[in-house]
């Protein structure tokens, strides 16, 4: 029964994708600016034969209705088309970037499960305290820093005055690692390349903590007010009343309970952490899917721009049926 609700879901995903494509393919069509004019301009002096033969390449001299056509049909033989810039398939600069943004997303979400659960559990407990009101206000400024300016200040103070960390990029110059999965710290564990998973961690730091710094506030804020809400409960109070030392209440009985709205809130972060580091990945020049995407809105490529934010919407409809078959493990009255 689980099992056909979850294919049910993931067939309703088609509608969507379809959705999504069209929408982002009238979007890049009617936004000003024109890919062959870009390209051209970067080309220097070019006949008019040469402009004209580069649209008939892109086929961007066609009607709007039969390029829809054309794009759809190769959507359906599963050709996302080749970028108009990069001359390649994006379905390979895709799989390129990909493991950059991955790895991005992984760290900074450990990052921001590890700082807010802990800080919303604690919280909770000591509710209306000193300690409560400090880590609130910290996540409330966690939330309102917007990631450039903490990106900028962060390279400022741990980069170039303390020469801590890197500043930008995935490695160190003259550093290599075996690619296995395109997942640095991973391939160098994988390949016992210790110098590669220290230069591989050095410069995941930064971009992880700028990245994860609004998903921990949100997630501590978030545990805080589930874990309020479930230490008012009667089954709580019966496990005090049998003896049950604290850390027993707290952590079996009352965080399993309040972790749901926890489960949804990081779903749906992953699916933002995924999709919306185009900042991050510029600021600090990550190599990933996020930085892909800008170059190819800067330069007006619409097979890039269309193959990308399709995949951002796909990483969207799968972190929530993620977390909604998640929720049936953690409640099983609840149903997908």
């Amino acid at each position: 029964m689980r099992f056909a609700k979850i294919l049910e879901r993931i067939l309703a995903t088609f509608p969507i994708m379809f959705g999504v494509a069209l929408i982002v393919f009238l979007f890049m069509r009617f936004t000003p600016g024109d890919p062959v004019d870009l390209m051209m301009g970067e080309a220097g002096n070019v006949s008019q034969e040469e402009v004209q033969a580069l649209r008939d390449q892109f086929n961007l001299d066609e009607p709007v209705y039969i390029q829809i056509k054309d794009y759809f049909q190769n959507l359906l033989q599963g050709d996302l088309g080749e970028s108009f810039k990069k001359r390649r398939p994006v379905l390979d600069l895709i799989a390129e970037t990909l493991p950059a943004t991955i790895e991005l997303a992984i760290a900074a979400s450990i990052f921001a499960i590890i700082v807010g659960i802990p800080i919303g559990v604690y919280s909770a407990v000591r509710q209306k305290k000193l300690v409560d009101r400090l880590s609130m206000g910290a996540s409330f400024l966690g939330i309102s820093m917007p990631p450039f300016w903490l990106g900028i200040v962060l390279i400022f103070i741990f980069s170039v005055k303390l020469g801590w960390t890197p500043v930008k990029g995935r490695l160190d110059f003259g550093i290599e690692i075996q690619r296995i999965t395109g997942l640095y710290v991973l391939d160098s564990l994988l390949t016992n390349n210790w110098a590669g998973l220290k230069s591989a961690l050095k410069h995941l730091i930064l971009p992880s903590i700028t990245l994860g710094s609004a998903m921990a506030a949100i997630v501590a804020r978030v545990t805080r007010s589930s874990m309020l809400e479930a230490l008012s409960m009667d089954y709580v109070s019966f496990a005090r009343a049998k003896g049950l030392v604290e850390w027993k209440v707290i952590l079996i009985h009352t965080l399993r309970n309040a972790l749901i709205p926890t489960v949804t809130v990081i779903g749906l972060e992953i699916g933002v952490l995924l999709g919306g580091n185009m900042i991050v990945e510029t600021v600090f020049s990550w190599p990933g899917l996020g930085r892909l995407a800008v170059d190819g809105i800067f330069n007006r490529d619409y097979p890039l721009v269309q193959g990308v934010v399709m995949f951002y919407a796909f990483t969207f409809v799968m972190a929530n049926l993620i977390v909604d078959i998640i929720y049936t493990y953690l409640n099983p009255k609840l149903r997908i």
